[in-house]
């Protein structure tokens, strides 16, 4: 396997360096054992990938942004998708960067996955002109703290059910006036740093409210102002790709008529995607079971 590693490693390094590429994306449960270095430094400039709470190898500590996704399995497109669109919410990474990446499974001890991306070209996804705008009016860690909910809801579900809902982040007020509330608001009353998305001890609340049909309407700085939302507006079915549902008509159509950003989980694919200006953002198939 070192050997498998060493190669991977190398020919990762030369084609970053002809195609003139932004970083090396790799996830650090596998930068541990991976020949990244010579001489104590790293063959070209890392950007390193964690799950939940892992740990980044010592070696590398301080010396490479980190980017964090959820601790769910996915698909090695999966894995990339989260990774680059975290990236770019977080200002990494903007159109025209190009990023080698690698990939593989931890347990087997080595890489067995290389994509070299050009952000803003690859999949289905990262086609908006305005790509880096995608958190424009909503804080980078609340996009990245919903994102990380919604893949986990996709993959446990709720007490072993499948559950659909949308969240819906920033610009508020517009969205407010465009929505109505469905059910009591559960949210209702409690100060702000007991109901914002930010903060852990909220964790299973959300999940148990996720069962409630409507949308999450999300403040940019993380508050929940309230679950169980009806959008009113909508597109017209005839303008949207065929096989989506209802929630993926109205969170396209919300953020049509708004600055918001939607993220959707759907009941029935577990898929999940992310609308901006009334447009697929990112689509992400359902982690693996």
């Amino acid at each position: 396997m070192d050997t498998m590693n060493k190669t991977i490693m190398e020919s990762a390094c030369k084609i970053a360096k002809e195609i003139q590429a932004k970083a090396i994306l790799l996830y650090a449960e596998l930068a541990s054992d991976l020949p990244a270095s010579q001489d104590e430094k790293p063959c070209y400039d890392l950007i390193l990938v964690t799950k939940g709470d892992g740990q980044i190898p010592e070696r590398f500590r301080g010396s490479a942004p980190v980017i964090n996704v959820p601790n769910v399995k996915l698909t090695r497109v999966g894995q990339i998708k989260i990774a680059i669109t975290k990236g770019i919410a977080t200002g990494l990474f903007k159109k025209g960067d190009k990023l080698v990446c690698l990939s593989g499974v931890p347990k087997f001890g080595y890489v067995d996955s290389m994509f070299v991306i050009d952000v803003g070209k690859e999949f289905e996804i990262l086609t908006l002109e305005n790509i880096t705008d995608i958190t424009d009016g909503v804080y980078p860690e609340v996009f990245g703290a919903v994102l990380n909910i919604t893949l986990e809801l996709a993959a446990q579900g709720r007490e072993g059910r499948k559950v659909g809902t949308i969240f819906i982040l920033g610009d508020h007020e517009r969205v407010l006036q465009l929505s109505r509330q469905m059910v009591i608001n559960p949210f209702m009353g409690y100060r702000e740093e007991d109901r914002n998305i930010l903060n852990p001890d909220l964790m299973e609340t959300i999940k148990e409210f996720s069962a409630i049909d409507g949308a999450f309407i999300i403040k940019d700085n993380g508050v929940i102002i309230t679950s169980g939302r009806y959008l009113s507006a909508s597109l017209d079915s005839k303008d949207f790709p065929q096989g989506l549902g209802s929630r993926h008509i109205a969170a396209a159509g919300i953020t049509s008529v708004t600055h918001a950003i939607a993220i959707v989980l759907s009941e029935s694919t577990g898929n999940v995607m992310v609308f901006k200006n009334g447009k697929i953002f990112v689509h992400i198939d359902k982690p693996i079971d």
